[in-house]
């Protein structure tokens, strides 16, 4: 059965990089939100594997919409995987605490960014 990922972000290049990656490479089905909002009302009636989020964006950023995510029993166990530019050491321990699946920093290798979100989830 093919693995269902939503993607979180609002820089339309790096959905298209991620997009491609993950169904030409994994053979998984992407669905694509520009915006946190988008990705909160996509996350609520789509079954989905998974949902790679950037933490920068300008409506709701990525830890805001893993509150949201985590606050409502249709999203709560559907992992989360961080994907972000910024990452210092105080955010480090603060993505640890947030119990998200894990974190891909960017700039990630389009070819193998695939094999990082198998790895963070055990696929």
């Amino acid at each position: 059965m093919t693995k269902r990922i939503l993607i979180v972000d609002d820089d339309e290049d790096i959905c298209k990089v991620v997009q491609v990656s993950l169904e030409k490479f994994a053979g998984w089905t992407t669905i694509v939100a520009e915006s946190g909002q988008e990705g909160l009302c996509l996350a609520k009636t789509q079954p989905l594997d998974a949902i790679l989020l950037d933490v920068s964006m300008p409506d709701i950023d990525g830890v805001q919409l893993f509150t949201q995510l985590q606050a409502d029993a249709t999203t709560r166990s559907i992992p989360v995987i961080l994907l972000t530019a910024k990452i210092l050491p105080s955010d480090r321990q603060r993505f640890a605490q947030m119990s998200v699946a894990g974190v891909i920093t960017k700039p990630f290798n389009p070819l193998t960014i695939w094999t990082q979100i198998a790895a963070i989830l055990g696929w």
